[in-house]
């Protein structure tokens, strides 16, 4: 994506369901589930740069011995800076006890992080704090073992300040009001409840206070715990969590809004926020892995059993189709096959914008996500050229020589490496009126291959804000002396802010939303804006199921292409000597490249949960009124 574009975050979890022994004898080290744990975050450092963190936990520990590690970073490498600071404690314990290296059972008892229960984290910082105390996974201590609870997610709650107040009313003392503390706090407080109850139970039945500790691992419900923490949660999330016995869990939302998905065995159970990820760590098929349906919950007890637990009521399936976009990897089978089917789909209208002109047309990408509807829209223009051939040679009537039959054969698309974006190349000075030279260079061109006849059509997964396009790629291109520049987005056009967490907070930074406003100008009717305020603050004490999503009246007055050609208007500007025409995917066709992917809220404001149509609403009052300030 041209635009940087924020998005939280990726989960791993691993639960080794053998002894560390085994994996010693079958894979040569018992250090198997960390290796593994490295490998799965490397695979899901596309979702999350800022930040990473791992937690384990071991299993049936003497008292008096650790049994719970947990390492964060915020180095610029922050995945490689932990398993580095495990790597270096590891290789410090076994140098000062030469007696560990053979022994599985002293490498447990005395050595970090070497545990049956594994949990990783990737993350971005999308509320301008990344101290480490951000971080994921988040702990919640306790000196009773069943009542630790590590907690990491991909997820955004938009009623956060409800969640909050709900704690406070239970009789908690959060110590601040972000959702991942407030979410953690939830589960530990039913967490607690539950424990205390079996704990009374046990006490009734004659137990003693020793002979209890083993029975509250066997008899506390996970499941229940989720079903009382998540009553009220409202947004998109996948979330993971280990409880000090051993238990572990992950919960996806009702909407299927975030992703995940597991695998399973006799050897491990294996949880991740993208499929290729675990096809390629543990070397399995495509069928072998299974998605985490929505309001389901994978659970892991201590002794191994694994269930799929409805927990909430799932509602209208709305994954994120910015997950099959942009997101996610590409090496995914349905991924990349619907990435190639959104460039196909476009095809029509850049054939129309080019007058069917392929001779004079150069197309390419801008690297490198968008490489595979690249793919898949330069295989319909050989399709086009390939009628066109067959008119031609067919309206020969056998009279063509085979020179003209060469001549003809040979016309094949234009495809060159037009951008190139420059990697080292960092923006350090965050002034806006002091960066716009340097944002002009994080791309370069390749010169020498752009005719001044040419059109040049380059595709982008997808314009957020238009930034880069227009201080950086588009006057690049110019450079070239092309006749005309067309920039394909093979998603459609972004009208509304995210709330469940992708990193777009604020309307007045999309360029749609620009456009938008620059319309009602012209055509006197920005009036609306105002009309639309007054009903956003109507809605403002109003109860979530009530609050209607009034942002849309800003859009309803035009139609897709007229704020298609004002984008282009103020992406070109008068500085470019080239005509440039911006080209969008359109929800339709977007629906029908992602068929299971048909959370489309940033396109058409029709949000999956209750909460959305509140934040959207939100957003526009802090526009009208100048607050910089996120909206949720």
């Amino acid at each position: 994506m041209s635009d940087a574009l924020k998005h939280e975050c990726g989960i791993a979890l691993i639960r080794l369901l053998k002894p560390l022994e085994y994996y010693k004898e079958k894979y040569g080290s018992a250090f198997y589930g960390v290796n593994k744990m490295y490998l799965m975050m490397e695979k899901q450092h596309n979702r999350g740069q800022d930040g990473a963190g791992f937690a384990s936990i071991k299993l049936d520990v003497k008292p008096g011995e650790r049994y719970i590690s947990r390492v964060r970073s915020i180095a610029q490498q922050p995945i490689q800076d932990i398993f580095a600071q495990i790597n270096e404690r590891i290789n410090d314990e076994l140098t000062k006890h030469p007696e560990y290296q053979n022994d599985v059972e002293l490498q447990k008892s005395k050595i970090p992080y070497i545990g049956e229960v594994l949990l990783g984290h990737v993350r971005y910082g999308t509320y301008g704090k990344n101290s480490v105390e951000s971080v994921h996974p988040f702990l919640r201590q306790n000196n009773w073992m069943h009542r630790n609870l590590i907690v990491a997610g991909n997820f955004n709650m938009t009623n956060v300040n409800e969640l909050f107040d709900n704690l406070i009313e239970i009789g908690q003392h959060p110590k601040e009001k972000a959702d991942t503390i407030t979410v953690m706090e939830k589960i530990g407080h039913f967490l607690d409840d539950a424990v205390s109850k079996i704990y009374k139970d046990l006490k009734k039945e004659g137990y003693n206070k020793n002979e209890c500790s083993p029975l509250i691992a066997e008899r506390l419900k996970v499941g229940k715990i989720l079903k009382r923490a998540a009553k009220n949660w409202d947004g998109g999330y996948a979330m993971a969590g280990l409880l000090g016995h051993g238990d572990s869990f992950v919960l996806r939302d009702p909407s299927g809004i975030r992703p995940a998905y597991y695998y399973k065995d006799d050897e491990i159970v294996v949880v991740a926020s993208e499929r290729p990820v675990i096809q390629t760590v543990f070397n399995v098929p495509f069928e072998a892995v299974t998605e985490l349906e929505p309001g389901h919950a994978i659970i892991t007890k201590k002794s191994g059993e694994t269930r799929i637990k409805k927990i909430l009521e799932p509602l209208e399936r709305k994954a994120c189709s910015f997950e099959r976009v942009y997101f996610s990897r590409g090496s995914d089978a349905e991924i990349y096959k619907e990435r190639k089917m959104l460039g196909r789909l476009l095809m029509p209208k850049v054939l129309d914008a080019i007058n069917n002109d392929t001779q004079n047309s150069v197309f390419s990408y801008i690297p490198n996500t968008a490489e595979t509807s690249f793919y898949g829209m330069i295989e319909t223009v050989e399709d086009h050229l390939n009628e066109k051939k067959t008119a031609s040679i067919l309206n020969g009537n056998g009279q063509l020589s085979a020179e003209t039959v060469t001549e003809i054969l040979s016309e094949r698309p234009r495809i060159e490496k037009i951008a190139i974006k420059d990697v080292k190349l960092r923006t350090f000075i965050t002034e806006d009126s002091s960066r716009d030279d340097l944002v002009a260079h994080v791309y370069d061109v390749t010169y020498g291959v752009i005719k001044p006849t040419d059109n040049l059509v380059i595709i982008d997964d997808s314009i957020v804000r238009g930034t880069t396009l227009k201080k950086s790629i588009i006057k690049m291109m110019d450079r070239l002396n092309p006749k005309k520049i067309i920039v394909v987005s093979s998603a459609p056009q972004i009208r509304y802010i995210d709330c469940y967490g992708i990193d777009m907070a604020n309307l007045e930074t999309l360029i749609a939303f620009k456009a938008a406003l620059a319309l009602l100008k012209e055509h006197n009717q920005y009036h609306i804006v105002e009309e639309v305020y007054h009903k956003c603050l109507k809605q403002v004490n109003m109860k979530d199921k009530d609050v209607v999503n009034h942002v849309k009246e800003i859009y309803e007055q035009f139609t897709d292409e007229q704020i298609s050609n004002k984008i282009s208007e103020l992406l070109g500007g008068e500085h470019i000597n080239a005509e440039v025409k911006i080209i969008f995917q359109s929800v339709e066709n977007l629906h029908k490249a992602c068929p299971k992917n048909l959370g489309d809220w940033y396109f058409t404001g029709n949000y999956p949960t209750v909460g959305g149509n509140r934040v959207v609403n939100r957003a526009f009052i802090n526009f009208y009124e100048g607050n910089n300030r996120r909206a949720y």
